[in-house]
């Protein structure tokens, strides 16, 4: 079990990790990434956003598998707003999901499970539709569902000052960061470049993806109410803050079983 010391030394030793990013560009999101045993891999991405949303994520989808490493199946799931509010984790899998998720200051969250080796094994894209006066600038829609999606492969930002580089993984207002660049797929390749010994992914094999999903070390199997269906199961606790920036914050949470829930907040721009 996991005390409030532990928890505390655990949250401020993943911020310094996530948050020192050298002079070389490296934006790598703390070195987290899918384990796969193969030089490339393919993730299943379950769709929960409704028909405004499809065109950004097919789209993001589209753009991050210019990568020689990733490339991803997507499939439709329920799109209710119950699915959509709880936006549950499916094991070996990336959720994303649209809704109005309140006037809580921020557009975007991207969450990924840490096993206790230190690999992504589930992850979920919010996009939040309280602040729709954002979305009606296309390129900004555009800008950060790439960029939440980018988190969930294993990158940070490539700059936090509101400078341009040319990609969705800044954070500038420039219409020519609206997708990942050279430099974003190189970094991939960099993080990726040593095979695992095991698969954290599902490709698509796998069960979930309906309003289920374990959100734990499974899939959730259990009647809706019950068991792992009951209450928020599959959705895990944001924890505590460990970092703020202008533009974003990151939150931890310790997993049951080990491992950590990270959370990475696109916050909404004044």
């Amino acid at each position: 079990m996991l005390n409030r010391n532990s928890f505390a030394g655990m949250a401020i030793v993943v911020g310094v990790a996530v948050f020192s990013m050298p002079a070389s560009g490296d934006h790598s999101w703390g070195g987290y990434h899918w384990a796969r045993t193969t030089p490339s891999f393919t993730l299943q991405v379950v769709s929960s956003v409704t028909p405004d949303w499809q065109w950004e994520l097919g789209e993001s989808l589209a753009q991050w598998s210019y990568s020689e490493v990733v490339d991803f199946n997507s499939n439709s799931s329920s799109t209710s707003k119950k699915t959509r509010k709880r936006c549950r984790m499916v094991q070996g899998q990336m959720r994303v999901c649209n809704d109005r998720y309140g006037s809580n200051g921020w557009l975007g969250l991207a969450s990924i499970g840490i096993t206790t080796g230190g690999h992504i094994d589930q992850g979920t894209v919010k996009v939040n539709d309280t602040y729709s006066s954002y979305w009606q600038d296309q390129a900004e829609k555009n800008h950060v569902m790439c960029q939440e999606v980018g988190h969930v492969l294993g990158l940070d930002h490539t700059s936090e000052d509101g400078s341009s580089q040319q990609t969705c993984m800044d954070y500038s207002s420039d219409p020519a960061s609206q997708w990942p660049n050279a430099h974003d797929y190189e970094q991939l390749a960099i993080i990726y470049t040593h095979p695992d010994s095991f698969d954290s992914y599902d490709g698509g094999s796998g069960g979930g993806g309906g309003d289920g999903g374990g959100g734990n070390d499974k899939p959730c199997n259990a009647p809706p109410g019950k068991g792992c269906n009951k209450n928020n199961a599959g959705v895990p606790p944001m924890g505590s803050r460990v970092h703020r920036g202008e533009n974003h914050e990151l939150w931890v949470a310790p997993r049951r079983g080990g491992g950590l829930w990270v959370h990475h907040v696109t916050l909404v721009r004044d």
